[in-house]
């Protein structure tokens, strides 16, 4: 088989190393990168740590409003796609470049496979939901993390190409846990923290960056834990926190990103976890780090039963109270596979294929 993966931002760069590792030992694989994430720390570095073969086209795309994004990645996508003609196109997640490369392949007839369908928040206000609905109900292949992803494409009557396969950043994490972990110790030296004795935050969703006031309450709420917080930066955030006059706590530790196996020492070690990204999300459910989610809903909802994951939103005593809630006993259940869910997709599309 020809296959063509369309990749864009941070997420998809983990799960696509994965993915790409095995389809590329049984099949042809082209990478498309739109450049929707584009620096170092947001893009190139992911390639490096992860073994993540080059692109072979670069967009190029660059940041823009959603609308411009989405229609500069299809005008790009399309003669290339035409001249490649794939038996599949292969997307990832619920960005602006999943949904350019399921609408540009699905109106040239190409079939598409999108790796973590069925997701849903039920919040059409997140730009993501929109890509998550679409993306799905154009896909030939509907390949889903967790049961309950399984079931809500069901309620929308979907019910042909769905396969419950596991999650492929669990995949990812186990994969790169013994990198991570022989780093973890200088990682931490560097930070200037010790085990156990921080919180790692992440904020990025429009939702809390495009929101002056709730910005300022996650600020306010890091400010009062009892310890140092890390907080990485997306671009993003860093120019919402400079455009609002933010000013951060002495205890919390504001920078630029970071790479992917230094995120994963940094979670694995921390006291808890707060962020509104559903991957660190799943990576400190994986690793048992409790984790408080800053969002009031979630397309990820199996976590949030277990004690592991609570919501609190940009509420600061909920945020507080949160992350005071006492640590569930045991290891969290094993909700995300295997850690074969790579050599599952690819076993499918062999079993079941585009053109076949």
């Amino acid at each position: 088989m020809k296959l063509v993966s369309v990749v864009g931002a941070r997420p998809q760069f983990v799960k696509a190393a994965v993915l790409s590792r095995v389809l590329r030992s049984r099949h042809e694989e082209l990478l498309v990168h739109t450049g929707q994430h584009y620096d170092d720390l947001m893009s190139d570095v992911f390639f490096r740590e992860l073994g993540l073969p080059a692109p072979d086209v670069n967009l190029g795309v660059g940041s823009a409003g959603h609308a411009a994004q989405t229609g500069r990645m299809m005008e790009a996508l399309e003669p290339f796609l035409e001249a490649q003609r794939p038996d599949a196109v292969i997307v990832y997640g619920d960005t602006n470049s999943t949904l350019a490369g399921a609408l540009t392949s699905a109106k040239l007839g190409i079939p598409v496979a999108h790796v973590e369908a069925g997701f849903r928040s039920y919040n059409r206000g997140m730009p993501e939901e929109i890509n998550r609905v679409l993306t799905d109900h154009v896909s030939r292949y509907l390949f889903c993390a967790t049961a309950k992803a399984a079931g809500c494409l069901r309620q929308e009557g979907i019910a042909r190409g769905v396969y419950e396969v596991g999650d492929l950043m669990f995949d990812s994490m186990l994969a790169a846990l013994p990198r991570a972990e022989a780093m973890a110790d200088a990682v931490l030296k560097a930070h200037g923290v010790e085990a156990g004795r921080y919180y790692l935050a992440t904020v990025h969703r429009p939702s809390n960056t495009d929101d002056a006031a709730a910005l300022r309450r996650l600020f306010d709420a890091f400010g009062r834990l009892d310890g140092p917080v890390i907080l990485p930066l997306h671009p993003r955030t860093q120019a919402a926190v400079k455009a609002a006059g933010i000013r951060a706590a002495a205890n919390v530790r504001a920078g630029g990103p970071v790479g992917y196996l230094e995120m994963l020492a940094l979670e694995s070690r921390a006291r808890a976890v707060l962020s509104d990204s559903g991957g660190v999300r799943r990576e400190a459910y994986f690793l048992a780090v409790p984790c408080v989610t800053l969002r009031e809903d979630s397309e990820w909802p199996e976590t949030l039963p277990t004690g592991w994951d609570v919501l609190a939103g940009s509420d600061v005593d909920r945020i507080l109270e949160a992350v005071r809630r006492p640590r569930p006993e045991g290891k969290p259940p094993p909700l995300f596979g295997d850690g074969r869910t790579a050599e599952r997709i690819v076993e499918i599309l062999e079993r079941d294929p585009p053109n076949g």
